[in-house]
């Protein structure tokens, strides 16, 4: 297996956890809404509903290499174009989802984006894909991911993510605008893979392996 397609099968769940873009902080005690499903914005009676345009919302995840020798590996940019769900702008509150096996590796314009000039191979990209979703993310088994987001008193996003089976909390910083049409939230990140305990990839040493560090963009669009 070529060390890239190895680095991603180590990290690739991280770079799920991430989506929403912050650090970490304890989870908070279940409440009543601990069963409510995705897609059910907290919202009173009457509160307008936004539906999230998949076609024109993105999350990508830029993953980078290190070490004397990282000529030899690859960067990589996976990314979510399917996001679906509500948000209710007046509770402060959004629920969203997406599809493991409808995420994609590698696009060409996203790398560009992303300031990486070397395209991977069909190959190589197929092969990174499906050794992601297979006995790593188990998509099969957990086909959804799941984020709960709640504006925070300090303006920034409380998000739950939900993944694997396991929930966890993560603080989002966004830059939100809404107007009686449509809100939209974007926002980037950087984050490190050791911050969630997790080592990050290497082999020979460290000659080759992953940044710590991983970069996040995110840009979701709902239209009421």
């Amino acid at each position: 297996m070529a060390p890239t397609a190895v680095a991603m099968l180590r990290f690739f769940p991280l770079l799920l956890l991430l989506t929403a873009c912050g650090r970490q902080l304890a989870p908070p005690v279940p409440g009543p809404e601990a069963d409510r499903g995705p897609h059910q914005a907290t919202a009173a009676p009457g509160t307008a509903i936004y539906t999230v345009d998949s076609q024109a919302s993105l999350l990508a995840v830029t993953v980078r290499r290190a070490g004397l020798m990282a000529r030899l590996g690859h960067d990589h940019v996976v990314a979510s174009r399917t996001l679906s769900g509500h948000v209710a702008p007046s509770a402060g509150s959004a629920d969203l989802s997406f599809r493991l096996d409808q995420m994609t590796v590698d696009e060409s314009q996203l790398l560009r984006d992303a300031g990486i000039e070397k395209q991977p191979s069909p190959e190589a990209v197929a092969g990174t894909r499906t050794n992601m979703l297979g006995p790593v993310l188990e998509a099969q088994r957990y086909p959804m991911v799941t984020l709960h987001a709640q504006q925070q008193a300090d303006g920034r996003l409380g998000v739950a993510v939900t993944l694997h089976g396991s929930t966890r909390w993560l603080a989002l910083p966004a830059a939100v605008r809404i107007d009686t049409d449509q809100v939209i939230a974007s926002g980037t990140a950087r984050l490190k893979q050791t911050d969630f305990g997790i080592t990050p990839f290497s082999v020979g040493g460290g000659l080759l392996s992953v940044q710590d560090e991983l970069e996040v963009r995110y840009h979701v669009v709902a239209r009421r």
